[in-house]
């Protein structure tokens, strides 16, 4: 079961929302523990046994960690063991060179862990502030195995430390306005999904109906640009959609996507997508290792080693490495080739292009498959447009255009700059109704699909 399904929409949510708000203040993060419970058992038994069991284990080698604290070579043991099982179960269910384990675990054939890149993170990150004295988990299991189970942050983040987590909970304030905000969220983020990703999913796979090594530059650039805005649409998409429950719950998150594309800084967008699994690896890869080489080139070969990581977390593959890679590489000729007074336009050119070469190796199955793909880009196939590409392009312009503004502040900017005149009384009268709208036009695409599961990688 995942957000955008109609079980979770019209059951489960709104089932959910009523069981929390009618049970007493003192009892309702066991409440909510329950329903994220629920909710996995609902995605599948085998995942809540898994879930409960790792949240369970790491609740285990935190209390150990935190009690040998004192002792930083006796408390490094059971820190060890956690992070080796931790990774060792990311790995095992992210990969295809686990098998064994699957067979040890007796897991189903299907069988996935939904959010593990997650809750991996998560669980890695508490052990090592646990570690740090940062943190004492102490006997808060509740909260401990909540942080760790919470259905709104499970599927895409945001990846919180425990302490932030905590300080949300102490503050949480539910309300019908709250409720309200967080629907209204959620309606958009389910929107991105059902209607902008699904849709633009197709424009990719049509364009990649054909191999590499036949497609014209047109169709490779539709291809490309229509993967581009599916993966933001529907990693943001989930994102809000979680952001949005939360909020219905009193609990407000922050944001993992600030409008990253169309930035006009390469940097600009770096920070502003997936902003807390870059802080992360920050804080607990690249930080670390700084303090160890004080040399300049050593630090940017550790900051070209902290993207290379970041896109292997995505697709933990040798493709996700060479991406990251390329992102950190164009990072740092930025930083020292850039006028700052250079126009806004051509930034946001270059960085396009930037973002676009490194999806290209996201998206592929292969850096042959990769190479192969940007030679078609640039008419290596000795076609620059073909029949396919017209029709692709007369079909999906509108989309394409769509998905362009509302990948941008603009609509946000217009709201902000809207609170002296009549523009914001319009569109807080027509907001409920455009809501309504959403809400229905999704219904309608999720019940003639079956389902909207679709998914560019695990995570």
């Amino acid at each position: 079961m995942v957000y955008s399904s109609l079980l979770f929409i019209y059951g489960f949510l709104p089932a959910s929302l009523l069981i929390y708000h009618l049970t007493p203040v003192k009892f309702r993060e066991a409440v909510l523990l329950m329903l994220s419970m629920v909710f996995c058992g609902m995605t599948s038994l085998y995942f809540l046994i898994f879930i409960s069991v790792y949240s369970l284990i790491n609740y285990f080698f935190a209390n150990i960690t935190e009690k040998l604290h004192k002792n930083e070579k006796l408390a490094a043991v059971p820190l060890a063991a956690g992070i080796i099982i931790d990774l060792t179960a990311a790995f095992a269910f992210r990969t295809e060179y686990f098998s064994w384990l699957h067979r040890i675990l007796k897991a189903p054939e299907s069988f996935y862990p939904v959010g593990i890149a997650f809750f991996t993170l998560s669980a890695v990150g508490t052990l090592i502030d646990v570690y740090k004295g940062k943190i004492r988990p102490g006997k808060h299991i509740i909260r401990f195995l909540l942080y760790i189970m919470f259905f709104p942050r499970l599927i895409m983040g945001p990846l919180l430390r425990y302490g932030v987590f905590t300080k949300i909970l102490d503050n949480r304030r539910e309300s019908f306005t709250a409720t309200g905000v967080g629907m209204t969220v959620f309606i958009k983020g389910l929107a991105k999904k059902v209607i902008a990703a699904d849709n633009l999913y197709m424009l990719y796979a049509a364009a990649h109906a054909d191999n590499e090594g036949s497609i014209s530059a047109a169709t490779a650039w539709l291809g490309i640009t229509a993967y581009v805005f599916c993966l933001y649409f529907t990693l943001s998409g989930f994102a809000d959609m979680g952001t949005g429950i939360a909020y219905c719950f009193g609990l407000k998150f922050p944001q993992s996507f600030n409008y990253p594309l169309l930035s006009t800084r390469i940097r600009y967008f770096a920070s502003r997508w997936h902003s807390q699994v870059v802080q992360w690896i920050r804080r607990y890869v690249t930080k670390p290792l700084y303090s160890i080489c004080p040399r300049k080139w050593m630090r940017e070969i550790i900051f070209v080693f902290g993207w290379a990581l970041f896109c292997f977390w995505y697709t933990v593959s040798l493709n996700g490495i060479i991406c990251g890679a390329l992102m950190g590489i164009v990072l740092i000729i930025e930083n020292h080739l850039l006028n700052n007074k250079i126009m806004n336009f051509t930034g946001m050119v270059y960085t396009f292009l930037a973002v676009v070469v490194c999806a290209v190796f996201l998206s592929g199955s292969s850096p042959s498959a990769s190479l192969r793909y940007l030679l078609a880009m640039i008419g290596g196939n000795g076609v620059f447009v073909d029949s396919q590409a017209l029709y692709l392009f007369k079909s999906y312009i509108v989309l394409l255009l769509v998905s362009m503004y509302a990948s941008t502040d603009l609509f946000r900017n217009l709201m902000m700059r809207s609170h002296r005149n009549k523009v914001k009384t319009v569109i807080v009268i027509a907001s409920p109704v455009v809501l309504m709208a959403l809400l229905l036009i999704c219904t309608s695409l999720i019940s003639y699909k079956g389902s909207s599961e679709m998914l560019l990688m695990k995570l």
